[in-house]
């Protein structure tokens, strides 16, 4: 193992970089060698087309963005025909995201996913603020994620990490379910809730009321809520909230992620992900340390 390489449950990474599922699609191959990155996660896909929901979707704060996408997406069907033959060319993990409304849709797309080649891994989407009846109603239930994931892992050989929400009160206790219920790996954590009012009017800026708010801003609540759960599994995390640099990228390492995905970010930089591996990878070499030394390494400074 060089001094970059990664793992993430059954998955070897070549690096610890890879991007958060909505953030990054094919139309970042025109600015990234997508072979560099670690893996690729894709955008989160239902059964079904989604349309997503009205406008106004997106809200820019002083230190983050505010989505309410709703998880729009072309369906399973059309992604398996018109956009999973794009990423079987490149030579890094694919790992598709998705959600269903019931474990039982949850259960028939990972079995139709199961007969394509050229995947690696399924991160399963329990923890989508954005849209009704999918996601957050399982991710926010201990019980219901430790069956999910149960069903789910008796179904694949392949890396089968849960995305977890941190809109609950205790992600451990989500995050022990997932793991007695047999995930590989765990994604952690997906958009805070948040709203948006029109201070000129006093209307709510977002037709659902809330959305997902991700960013800088959130950075410091992903980075605490990584550790409590590194502390807490011992099945590998990916982390992803608030990372802008490579720097910030080492400090999830640090609090005891194995792989670190960038998101919001890749609005601002389409090519962040290519310079935080060069710059963690400079930083290592001159350091002479590797990732796999320094995964769960932080601790408390002493006084």
């Amino acid at each position: 193992m060089n001094n970059i390489e990664t793992k993430l449950g059954k998955l070897q990474f070549q690096n610890p970089i890879t991007v958060a599922s909505g953030t990054f699609g094919y139309e970042y191959s025109d600015y990234v060698d997508f072979n560099k990155l670690g893996a690729i996660v894709t955008k989160t896909i239902t059964k079904h087309p989604k349309i997503g929901n009205k406008p106004p979707r997106l809200f820019e704060t002083s230190g983050g963005l505010l989505n309410s996408i709703g998880l729009q997406n072309p369906g399973l069907e059309n992604f398996i025909k018109d956009e999973l033959p794009k990423y079987r060319g490149f030579s890094t993990n694919l790992i598709i995201s998705f959600s269903g409304s019931s474990i039982s849709e949850f259960k028939e797309i990972l079995l139709r996913l199961e007969d394509e080649e050229g995947i690696d891994g399924y991160e399963i989407n329990v923890s989508c603020p954005n849209v009704e009846n999918e996601g957050l109603a399982f991710g926010v239930d201990a019980k219901i994620v430790n069956k999910l994931t149960g069903e789910l892992s008796k179904l694949t050989t392949r890396e089968l990490t849960i995305k977890l929400s941190p809109n609950v009160t205790d992600i451990k206790e989500i995050a022990k379910a997932a793991e007695d219920g047999g995930a590989d790996s765990l994604s952690l954590i997906n958009t805070l809730l948040g709203m948006a009012i029109d201070w000129k009017t006093g209307k709510i800026y977002f037709k659902r009321g809330l959305a997902g708010y991700s960013g800088p801003v959130i950075k410091p609540v992903a980075l605490n809520l990584v550790y409590q759960v590194a502390k807490t599994v011992n099945i590998p995390i990916m982390a992803m909230g608030g990372i802008s640099n490579w720097m910030d990228a080492l400090e999830f390492i640090y609090a005891g992620a194995s792989v670190v995905a960038i998101g919001t970010q890749n609005f601002v930089n389409p090519k962040i992900t290519i310079e935080t591996i060069n710059n963690l990878q400079n930083f290592l070499e001159e350091k002479k340390l590797t990732i796999k030394n320094l995964i769960g390494k932080a601790n408390m400074e002493e006084k």
